[in-house]
């Protein structure tokens, strides 16, 4: 079920994080991907906890894409139970440190043991206030954009929908995600050395800084993420604007 929308949103920047490179970081060790998937979660881990001292106050992580169910069957089951273990597995620690943990993207899907999970660990946080984490699983933004026109076009009798505003539609979006309205995304960061968004939060990352790099999702430490929000803030953004020039 969707999370209320009047719950208070942790203050502080909207990070998004493609974690790109666990199948490669596996096999350049002569491991089964698997074993990148399982160092990956250490990686979630420590950025979790490592982003409130960065002023960060919503983390959003691409976990599992709608087009990742076209990997082998045998990858795609393991990730299943990694997401449900793993999602049990860390209610307490969000709970010691104030997080907010909500799932994002489709949920016709997913297996009934898993959405339990996921109601599960969603009620159990829901009040955390030093950061929200979404993660996204079974995720498209082309699809959830395609979902809420659809859902506003109904809403309509034919031929009489104005277009929407940025906010309405916004929430239309945030229903389609399962999830309380987000603020935009303000830095988007990829791992593992792809420079694409890959059909990832393409609405809410319209005016998003971005920054790769070459490390695979297992290597990115909290340094480098410390590298990325500084390098962010040196950046001047200007929203389509102009920024005056200070006065001599």
């Amino acid at each position: 079920m969707g999370q209320s929308a009047s719950l208070v949103i942790p203050a502080g920047m909207h990070v998004a994080m493609i974690m790109d490179g666990n199948g490669r970081w596996a096999r350049a060790r002569g491991r089964p991907r698997v074993a990148g998937h399982l160092a990956g979660v250490d990686t979630v881990r420590s950025m979790t906890e490592h982003a409130p001292s960065l002023g960060v106050g919503t983390l959003t992580l691409y976990a599992f894409s709608a087009d990742n169910w076209r990997r082998p069957a045998t990858e795609v089951n393991a990730l299943m139970r990694l997401f449900r273990r793993t999602l049990e597995g860390e209610v307490e620690r969000c709970l010691a440190n104030s997080v907010r943990m909500s799932i994002i993207g489709r949920r016709d899907r997913l297996a009934a043991p898993l959405l339990r999970t996921i109601d599960r660990v969603e009620a159990a946080t829901l009040h955390g206030r030093a950061l929200w984490l979404r993660i996204a699983i079974d995720y498209s933004s082309r699809d959830a954009i395609m979902r809420a026109a659809a859902r506003y076009a109904a809403l309509h009798p034919a031929g009489t929908a104005p277009v929407p505003g940025s906010a309405e539609f916004a929430a239309l979006l945030s229903e389609v995600h399962h999830s309380a309205p987000a603020p935009d995304v303000d830095l988007l960061i990829r791992t593992g050395g792809e420079q694409r968004l890959s059909d990832f939060l393409l609405w809410e990352c319209s005016y998003a800084e971005l920054y790769f790099t070459a490390r695979m999702w297992p290597e990115f430490d909290t340094s480098e993420f410390s590298h990325a929000v500084n390098d962010f803030k040196r950046r001047e953004r200007r929203f389509g604007g102009l920024v005056e020039a200070a006065a001599g």
